[in-house]
């Protein structure tokens, strides 16, 4: 939990299931996300060995994030994790939970 408690970590994870992305599309993927906290959150990952920056040597430089096989591993968690959030939302919407605090 301490690698995946950050409150978007969990969620760069579910779109790099989808494969390699660039700084610039998770961004899209994740608009509330501050750049800062993209930065440091996908620097957490990187160091727990769950995803590789990849830089290529173009002009301008580009640069690919994709999980490691130990990143993969994740996507059965992830996907559960998905499934209870969007039960969650539809409770919430039906009125048989409180709403959200945020």
């Amino acid at each position: 939990m301490l690698v995946l408690g950050g409150r978007w970590r969990a969620v760069l994870i579910y779109y790099l299931l989808e494969g390699p992305k660039r700084f610039s599309e998770l961004r899209k993927n994740v608009p509330n996300i501050s750049q800062r906290m993209l930065t440091l959150d996908l620097r957490t990952l990187e160091d727990a060995g769950l995803i590789t920056r990849t830089v290529y040597a173009e002009v301008p430089p580009r640069v690919e994030y994709r999980l490691t096989a130990e990143g993969r591993s994740l996507r059965c968690v992830i996907e559960e994790l998905r499934k209870w959030g969007v039960r969650l939302r539809r409770l919430r919407r039906e009125g048989l939970l409180p709403p959200s605090a945020h």
